[in-house]
C-alpha cells in the first residue's frame, strides 16, 4: 500500500460507512479493519493510519526493542573495548554512556509515533520537504535497511553453519532470508507479535550464553594498556567507544515511530511509548555490550565472532549458535519493514510486498559478498551511517517542538508533494559538511581526526549538534521551495500525475 489521499465521504443520517474511518488529520480515511489481526497482511504503507486502527499496549516497544537489542553484533562491538586499551571501568561506563544517549532519543522518537500515527521517515518531510527528504533520510536508510539486514543474515548463517556443516553459507543465508520475507510481508502485527515471543527465547538465551562463556572466558579485569591496537589515549578511546553502541542506536532513529504509530494517541500512553523504547533498547545494549568487554581480554587473534563464542561456551555451543541463529530473526523482521517503507516513501512505484522482495533479495547477495571479512565492512558501515543520520535525528526532534510538529492538523502537510524543499534539508547538508572533518573511516579519514586522533570520534556530536544549531537558524524563514497547486486535478482534487501502487498492483492517487 502507498499513500493514499484523503477520502471525503457523505454521512447519512447518524450512520457512518463502516469502509472510512477519521484519520490523524480529521478527514475522512478508508478504513481496512486491521485492527488487531496477527494472520492478515498488513493493508497500511506509508498512509496516516486511522483513529479506528489504533490499537496495542505501550509496553510492546519494549518487547520490540529489547528482541532487536538481543543480538550477537552487540557483543562483537563490546570485544573492542580491550583493542582500545581501556580498562574494564571505563569500556563498562563507555557502553552504558552511548547506550543510555541513544535510547533517550529513541524514546522521543517512539513518542512522535503513537502521537502523529506516521512512519519516522514520513515526518521527516515536514522539516526536510517531499522530495528534499529522500536523499538524507531516504536513501541512507534504504541502505541501513538493506546493510543491517546483511550483516544479521551473515551471523546467523554463520551459526547455522557451524551448527551443520554440511549446509553450505550460501543455503543457510537464503533459508532465512526467505522467512524473514514472509513475516515482513504481512507487516506491523506479526512482527510485534513474534516478537514478544523472541524477547522472552532470546532473554534466556543470552542468559546461558553470558554466564556460561563468562564463567569459562573471564581472566580477570584488565587495566589501561597504551600497547593496545588501536590505543589513541583514554578520553580519545572512551569517546571513540561509547559512539560505538550510540551509533548502533541511531541506525534505528529513522524507524522508530514505525513500530509505534498504531498505537493510540493518549498522553499517558505516549509517555509510556517513551520509556518502555529508551529500557528495551538501553537495557540489551547496556547488557550484550558488558558482556562483549569481560570476554574482549579472552578472544584470541584472527578469530571469528561465532569461533570465538562457540569456544567460549565449550559443551553449551550448540545452544548458544542456536540463539545467535534465532536472534538474527529478532533484528532483521525489523530490517527488512523498515526498509521497505525506506523503497515506498522515495514514492518508487511499487506495493510493500514487492519492495519487501527487494530489500530481501539485495540483502542476500551482500551477505554473500561480505561474508569475507566481516567485522572490518561491518563498522565502516555502521560508522558511515550514524554520521549521517545523526542530524537527521536532531532537526526531526527540535522540528517537532518548535515547528510545531507535533499538531496533529499538520499531519496532511506531510503528504503534500507540492512542499518540495524546505530549510530542514540545507541544515542537514550543512551540518553533513560540517561533521566530516571528523569523519574517522578505514577508506577517508578527516583533517581534524587526523590532526588530533586523541579526541576520539566526535563525529555523531558534532554533526547533531550542527544540525540542531542550523535548524533553528532557518525554521522560521519563508518557505524554501513550494510549487503552486497542480493546474490539472481529477475530481478529487488530486494531482493524476503523481501515483503509486497499492498492494494489489493497482495504482492509487499519492
Amino acid at each position: 500500500m502507498g499513500e493514499r489521499p484523503l477520502v471525503r465521504t457523505e454521512q447519512k443520517g447518524s450512520t457512518m460507512n463502516p469502509d472510512v474511518s477519521t484519520a490523524s488529520t480529521g478527514e475522512l480515511a478508508e478504513d481496512f479493519h486491521y485492527r488487531d489481526k496477527i494472520a492478515a497482511v498488513e493493508p497500511y504503507g506509508v498512509d496516516a493510519i486511522p483513529d479506528s486502527e489504533r490499537h496495542g499496549k505501550a509496553v510492546s516497544q519494549f518487547f520490540i526493542w529489547f528482541a532487536a537489542g538481543m543480538n550477537f553484533p552487540i557483543m562483537v562491538l563490546g570485544f573492542s573495548g580491550v583493542s582500545f586499551g581501556l580498562s574494564l571501568p571505563m569500556a563498562v561506563t563507555a557502553i552504558v554512556a552511548g547506550s543510555f544517549v541513544g535510547a533517550v532519543v529513541m524514546g522521543i522518537l517512539s513518542r512522535m509515533g503513537g502521537r502523529l500515527g506516521v512512519a519516522q521517515q514520513i515526518q521527516a518531510r515536514g522539516p526536510l520537504g517531499f522530495f528534499g527528504n529522500f536523499v538524507p533520510v531516504a536513501y541512507v536508510n534504504v541502505f541501513a535497511g538493506i546493510g543491517w539486514a546483511s550483516v544479521t543474515v551473515i551471523l546467523g548463517a554463520q551459526a547455522l553453519t557451524t551448527l551443520v556443516p554440511a549446509i553450505p553459507f550460501w543455503v543457510g543465508a537464503l533459508g532465512l532470508v526467505i522467512v524473514q520475507l514472509i513475516v515482513a510481508v504481512f507487516g506491523y502485527n506479526m512482527i510485534h507479535y513474534l516478537e514478544r515471543i523472541l524477547a522472552v527465547v532470546l532473554f534466556f538465551g543470552f542468559v546461558i550464553i553470558t554466564v556460561v562463556s563468562v564463567s569459562r572466558g573471564w581472566q580477570g579485569g584488565f587495566d589501561t594498556n597504551p600497547k593496545a591496537p588501536f590505543w589513541i589515549g583514554g578520553w580519545g578511546g572512551w569517546v571513540t567507544f561509547a559512539g560505538y553502541f550510540l551509533s548502533f542506536l541511531i541506525a534505528w532513529w529513522p524507524f522508530a515511530s514505525d513500530y509505534s504509530r498504531y498505537l493510540p494517541d493518549e498522553d499517558h500512553i505516549n509517555r509510556a511509548t517513551g520509556v518502555w523504547t529508551w529500557a528495551g533498547n538501553f537495557f540489551s545494549l547496556a547488557w550484550l555490550g558488558v558482556a562483549g568487554a569481560l570476554l574482549g581480554s579472552s578472544a584470541l587473534s584472527g578469530e571469528t565472532p561465532i569461533q570465538a563464542l562457540e569456544r567460549m561456551t565449550g559443551p553449551f555451543h550448540v545452544v548458544a549458535l542456536l540463539i545467535v541463529l534465532t536472534s538474527s530473526f529478532s533484528q532483521n523482521f525489523l530490517n527488512v519493514y523498515g526498509g521497505a517503507i525506506s523503497v515506498q516513501t522515495l514514492r518508487i512505484p511499487v506495493s510493500r510486498r514487492t519492495a519487501v522482495i527487494i530489500i530481501c533479495a539485495v540483502a542476500y547477495i551482500i551477505s554473500l559478498w561480505a561474508d569475507e571479512g566481516f567485522e572490518a565492512k561491518f563498522k565502516n558501515f555502521l560508522f558511515m551511517g550514524a554520521y549521517l543520520i545523526a542530524p537527521f535525528g536532531a532537526i526531526l526532534l527540535l522540528d517537532y517542538v518548535f515547528g510545531h510538529r507535533h499538531d496533529r492538523a499538520r499531519i496532511a502537510e506531510l503528504y503534500d508533494s507540492r512542499r518540495i524543499l524546505e530549510w530542514g534539508f540545507v541544515a542537514w547538508v550543512g551540518a553533513a559538511l560540517v561533521s566530516m572533518p571528523f569523519w574517522n573511516l578505514s577508506f577517508f579519514v578527516g583533517p581534524i581526526a587526523k590532526a588530533h586522533p586523541h579526541w576520539g570520534d566526535l563525529t555523531y556530536f558534532v554533526g547533531f549538534v550542527a544540525g540542531g544549531v542550523f535548524y533553528l537558524l532557518t525554521y522560521r524563514l519563508p518557505p524554501l521551495w513550494h510549487r503552486e497547486k497542480p493546474v490539472f486535478t481529477d475530481a478529487h482534487g488530486v494531482d493524476p500525475s503523481a501515483v503509486v501502487v497499492d498492494d494489489a498492483g493497482s495504482p492509487d492517487p499519492a
